[in-house]
C-alpha cells in the first residue's frame, strides 16, 4: 500500500483529506486544471443523470396502470378493461351504473388533464390555472353562462341519463382519491412548479354537459358570415359583397336529400311537392312583409362586426347492402375538427356482459374525455355518423342601450343583470357584471371589438346618451336533454330506435347517417332550428328594438326535418352542403358549404357502382384518402394560358401541365398551386377587404373566383392601390411570379424538389401549455410536424388558412368505416392516440398512420377484442 501523503501547512483547518472537498482532492498529483475540468465534467455529468431520471420519473409517473385490479368504490361487479396494442380499451360490465363509472374512471387514467381544462374552459374559469392571458376568454363564456345552463339541464335529462353522469362522476372521482397532481398529469407537476399550487376538484354531471356547449359553438353555423357581410357592406354595394357569399349550387352538387317534400309539418320521404292537405292562413299579412322588406333594406347600413374563420366540416356516406361487395351496409365518417394533442377523440367500447333490456349496451366508437357513453360508432344493431348540419342557430341583434335599460317596441325596458367573479391565478379576481335583454346577453360588454360596434353605429334620431351594444340569441342558451341522446343512440337497434334518439339531439345540429345490421341505410336532420319572424333571415345583425326581427319561440318540428329510409339511389353522401332543395319551407341556413366535398363523393362512388360494380371497405377507406383539390381543374386552364418569360417564371407553371389535381404529400404541382392560389387571393382581395376579412381559401372562395375567372375585366380584379386598372391575367400572372419566388425561399431553386408536404405540415400542440412560449414546456407537450396531403375542400380536408399559412388548421379527426356484414371487419384510426400523457407509448401512436392513409382493425365481438388484447386490468368492487 502506498503511503499518504502528508497535509500540507498551508492547508486550512477543516480542509485535508478528510474534510469537504476531499474526495477529489486525491486527485491533486494532476495538473490543476485537469482536476478542476475534471470535476466540472463529473458535476454537470451527475446533474444531467439526475435531472434525466428525475424528468422520466415525472414524466411517467402518470401513465396508466393497465394490468392486475384495482378497487374502485361504488362498483356492485368487476369491470373488465381490455385494451389492444394501441392502448383502445374496450370495458365489459355486468350493468350499464358499473360501466359508466368505470368509463369515468379510463377516461381519468388516460385524459384528467384534458378534461379539466375543458371543464375549465367551459366554466369560464381558465384564469385560475393559467393567469390573466386567459381572462378575455372567461368572461366571453361567463357572460354566455355556458355552465349556467348546463345547471339547468341536469334537471331536463331522464332519470337514466343523470345516474349515468353521476355514475361517470363518480369512476372519475375514485381515480382523482387515490391520485396525487403530480401522479394524475405530468402538467401539474409543470403548473405547480411555477408556483400555482393547484389540486383538481371533484368531476361533477355538470362538468359533463358542460362540454357539450363548447362543441355546440364550435359548430354553431353562420354567426361569422353575418359579421362579415357587414364588414363587407361598408365599402362595397350589396351586389358586389353578394358576389363574396355565392348561393348554393344546386345544379352542380346535390343535395343530401333528394326526394320527398313538407307535408302539413311533416317530412315525407316519398312526397313529390311541397304543400298542404289542410290550408291555413298565412303566418304574416302581406302589408307586414312589406313592412319587413323595407326593414332588410335598413339593415343592409348597419355597422360592421368582426368574426372569425370559416366554420369546420364533416364526411359521411352510407351505402345500402345491394352495392356493397358484403351485401351489407357499409357506413363511413370522418369529422373535421381542429387539430390539437391529445386529439378531441377517445376510442372506447362499453359491453354489458350480457345484453339484455336492463344492460342494453354493447357498444364501440369514439368517445368525449369528461362524457359518458360513445358518440359516434356502432353497437350490435346499428351504425351512425355525424357531420354538421351548419343550420343558422344564432342571431346577433344590435341593441339600443340606455343606462340600464334598452329600447324594445317604443319602450325602454330593465336589462337583466347579474354579477361574476373570476379568480385570476397570481392576479386580483376580476368582477364583471353581464347584462341581458330578451335576446340574450350583451357580448359588447367584454368584446372591445363588438364595443366598438355599438359605439360607431348610427340610426337617424338617436336620443342622446343613448348608445349601440350586440346581444347573442342562440339555441344552446336555452337548456335541453341533448345528453339524453348519446345514450339513446348507443342502445339503439333499429331505424324507430335511432330516430326517437335523435329527436332528443338538441345542439349541435348534426346530419346522422344510419345503417343497421337488417340491410337499412338512412339519413335524419335533427336538431333544434329556430324559426324567425319574416323580418329575419339569419344573414346579418338585426335592430332589436323592432319586435318584428325577434324568434318566434318556436323550433322547426322534427317530424319536418329532412330524413329518408332506403333511398332510391342505395346511398346517403352528406358532408355539410344543403340537405333539401330551395323549395323547404323552413330556414335552415343561408350559408351551406359549397358542396365540392359532397359531390366529389358522390361522384366516385358513382364511378365505383357504374355498371353494375360493388363497393368495398377499402374502396370507402380510399374515397376519405381522395385529395383532388376541386379548385384545379376550374383554375388551371387561365394559369397555363398566361404568358410568363421563358426560364425561372416559366418552370413552375411546367409543373401544372399533365398535374392530376391531387395533393400527395410529396407533389410539386400541389406545392406550385396552393402558393399561387394563396397569392392570388392576397392580389385580388387584400386592397379592399379589411384584414378580418382576408380570404381563407376555403370552398366559398373556390365559387367566388371560379365566378370571377368567367369575368376578366371585373372590378375585384383591379388593385386599387394602383393607377394602371389591373385585369384577371395581370393577377394571374404576378401571383405565378411571386409564387415561384416564394417557393424558391421556402424550399427549393428547382422546381422538381417542391414538396407540398414541406409547406402543409401537420403541428399537434396541447392547447394549455403548448403555446406558453417556454421551449422546454412545449417540446414536453407538443409534436410534429408530419407532411399532410390534402387540403381545404378536398375530401381528404386537411384544411388550410390562405391569409395567414399553409400549416394544417383543421383535419379528419378519426376516420372510421363500419361494415354492417361482419362488424370485426370494421376499419378505425385517429389523429393521435388514445392516450393525454406526454411520452406514454399511446400519445401519438396513431399519427403516423393517420398521416399515411392507413386505418386499424376495429375489433368489436368479445372473441375478437379479447384475441387483440394485449392488456388487462381488472377494476373490483371497492372494500
Amino acid at each position: 500500500m502506498s503511503e499518504q501523503p502528508a497535509p500540507t501547512a498551508s492547508a486550512p483547518a477543516g480542509r485535508g483529506p478528510t474534510g469537504p472537498g476531499a474526495w477529489w482532492r486525491t486527485f491533486r498529483g494532476w495538473p490543476g486544471p485537469v482536476r478542476a475540468t475534471a470535476y466540472v465534467a463529473a458535476f454537470l455529468v451527475l446533474l444531467l443523470v439526475v435531472a434525466t431520471i428525475t424528468v422520466v420519473v415525472l414524466v411517467r409517473m402518470p401513465f396508466p396502470q393497465t394490468t392486475g385490479s384495482i378497487d374502485v368504490p361504488g362498483l356492485h361487479g368487476k369491470v373488465e378493461v381490455v385494451r389492444d396494442e394501441h392502448g383502445i380499451p374496450q370495458l365489459y360490465g355486468g350493468s350499464v351504473d358499473d360501466l359508466m363509472r368505470a368509463q369515468g374512471y379510463v377516461h381519468a387514467q388516460d385524459r384528467f388533464f384534458e378534461m379539466d381544462v375543458r371543464r375549465h374552459a367551459t366554466a369560464g374559469r381558465l384564469a385560475e390555472m393559467f393567469g390573466r392571458p386567459a381572462l378575455e376568454s372567461d368572461e366571453m363564456v361567463r357572460t354566455m353562462g355556458w355552465r349556467r345552463v348546463a345547471e339547468r339541464e341536469l334537471a331536463l335529462v331522464s332519470p337514466s341519463t343523470r345516474a349515468a353522469l353521476q355514475a361517470y362522476a363518480d369512476g372519475v372521482n375514485a381515480y382523482l382519491d387515490t391520485h396525487s397532481p403530480s401522479q394524475i398529469a405530468v402538467e401539474y407537476t409543470v403548473l405547480n412548479a411555477g408556483g400555482l399550487d393547484y389540486q383538481p376538484e371533484p368531476w361533477t354531471p355538470v362538468d359533463s354537459l358542460a362540454w357539450l356547449k363548447a362543441m355546440a359553438w364550435d359548430l354553431r353555423g353562420n354567426m361569422t358570415d353575418e359579421i362579415d357581410r357587414v364588414l363587407a357592406l361598408a365599402n362595397h354595394s350589396a351586389e358586389q359583397v353578394a358576389e363574396l357569399y355565392p348561393s348554393y349550387p344546386y345544379a352542380e352538387h346535390a343535395p343530401i336529400v333528394d326526394q320527398g317534400a313538407v307535408v302539413d309539418g311533416v317530412y315525407e320521404p316519398d312526397a313529390t311537392s311541397p304543400g298542404t292537405r289542410n290550408p291555413e292562413r298565412p303566418g304574416y299579412t302581406a302589408g307586414e312583409r312589406a313592412a319587413l322588406a323595407g326593414l332588410r333594406r335598413g339593415l343592409a347600413k348597419l355597422p360592421p362586426l368582426v368574426g372569425h374563420g370559416d366554420g369546420l366540416g364533416s364526411n359521411s356516406w352510407v351505402v345500402d347492402g345491394d352495392h356493397t361487395t358484403t351485401g351489407e351496409p357499409l357506413l363511413a365518417n370522418d369529422p373535421h375538427l381542429g387539430v390539437s394533442l391529445p386529439g378531441v377523440w377517445m376510442q372506447m367500447g362499453l359491453h354489458c356482459t350480457t345484453v339484455d333490456q336492463r344492460c342494453p349496451l354493447d357498444v364501440s366508437g369514439f368517445t368525449f374525455s369528461g362524457v359518458p357513453g360513445v358518440i359516434i360508432g356502432h353497437n350490435a344493431d346499428v351504425a351512425w355518423g355525424f357531420t354538421n348540419l351548419g343550420p343558422d342557430v344564432s342571431d346577433l341583434f344590435l341593441e339600443r342601450v340606455v343606462g340600464d335599460r334598452w329600447r324594445y317596441d317604443g319602450k325602454l325596458l330593465p336589462l337583466r343583470r347579474r354579477t361574476e367573479r373570476i379568480k385570476v391565478a397570481g392576479g386580483h379576481d376580476v368582477v364583471i357584471t353581464v347584462r341581458s335583454t330578451r335576446h340574450g346577453p350583451l357580448l359588447s360588454d367584454v368584446s372591445d371589438q363588438l364595443a366598438d360596434v355599438g359605439a360607431q353605429a348610427r340610426v337617424p334620431g338617436r336620443p342622446a346618451g343613448e348608445r349601440y351594444a350586440v346581444a347573442l340569441q342562440w339555441t344552446a342558451l336555452h337548456p335541453a336533454p341533448t345528453a339524453d341522446a348519446i345514450l339513446e343512440l348507443d342502445a339503439a337497434t333499429d331505424w324507430d330506435s335511432f330516430r326517437a334518439a335523435a329527436a332528443d339531439f338538441a345542439v349541435p345540429a348534426q346530419n346522422l347517417v344510419y345503417a343497421d345490421t337488417a340491410g337499412h341505410i338512412g339519413y335524419q336532420a335533427p336538431g333544434r332550428i329556430p324559426i324567425r319572424k319574416s323580418g329575419n333571415d339569419g344573414r346579418l345583425p338585426v335592430a332589436g328594438w323592432q319586435p318584428e326581427n325577434d324568434w318566434t319561440g318556436q323550433y322547426v318540428p322534427f317530424s319536418g326535418l329532412p330524413n329518408v329510409l332506403d333511398p332510391e339511389d342505395g346511398f346517403v353522401v352528406t358532408a355539410n352542403q344543403a340537405v333539401t332543395g330551395p323549395d323547404y319551407p323552413y330556414l335552415l341556413t343561408s350559408d351551406w358549404d359549397q358542396g365540392y366535398r359532397s359531390q366529389r363523393i358522390r361522384d366516385l362512388l358513382g364511378r365505383d357502382l357504374a355498371d353494375g360494380g360493388k363497393v368495398s371497405v377499402s374502396d370507402m377507406l380510399a374515397i376519405q384518402r381522395d385529395d383532388r383539390n376541386p379548385m384545379g381543374p376550374v383554375l388551371t386552364p387561365y394559369l397555363l394560358d398566361v404568358s410568363l418569360p421563358n426560364g425561372y417564371y416559366s418552370a413552375g407553371q411546367r409543373l401544372l401541365r399533365g398535374w392530376d389535381f391531387a395533393q400527395p404529400a410529396d407533389s410539386a404541382a400541389a406545392a406550385y398551386f396552393n402558393v399561387v392560389w394563396s397569392n392570388l387571393l392576397r392580389l385580388t382581395f387584400d386592397d379592399e377587404l379589411p384584414k378580418d376579412l382576408s380570404p381563407d381559401g376555403g370552398d366559398r372562395w373556390f365559387a367566388v373566383v371560379s365566378h370571377l375567372l368567367a369575368n376578366p375585366r371585373d372590378p375585384w380584379w383591379d388593385d386599387a392601390a394602383t393607377d394602371p386598372v389591373e385585369t384577371r391575367d395581370d393577377i394571374l400572372r404576378q401571383a405565378m411570379e411571386d409564387a415561384r419566388d416564394e417557393l424558391t425561399v421556402r424550399e427549393d431553386l428547382d422546381p422538381r424538389q417542391w414538396t407540398w408536404g414541406h409547406l402543409h405540415r401537420l403541428e399537434l400542440h396541447q392547447p394549455a401549455l403548448g403555446e406558453s412560449g417556454i421551449g422546454p414546456v412545449e417540446w414536453l407537450v407538443n409534436r410534429g410536424p408530419w407532411a399532410a396531403a390534402g387540403g381545404s375542400a378536398a375530401v381528404d380536408a386537411t384544411s388550410w388558412d390562405a391569409s395567414s399559412s399553409y400549416e394544417v388548421t383543421s383535419a379528419p379527426s378519426m376516420r372510421m368505416v363500419v361494415s354492417l356484414g361482419d362488424l370485426d371487419d370494421s376499419r378505425w384510426i385517429n389523429l393521435t392516440g388514445v392516450s393525454g400523457h406526454p411520452f406514454d407509448d399511446h400519445y401519438t401512436d396513431q399519427t403516423d398512420l393517420w398521416a399515411d392513409g392507413r386505418t386499424l382493425a376495429w375489433p368489436s365481438s368479445s372473441a375478437a377484442v379479447h384475441a387483440a388484447g394485449r392488456d388487462t386490468l381488472v377494476l373490483a368492487p371497492g372494500r
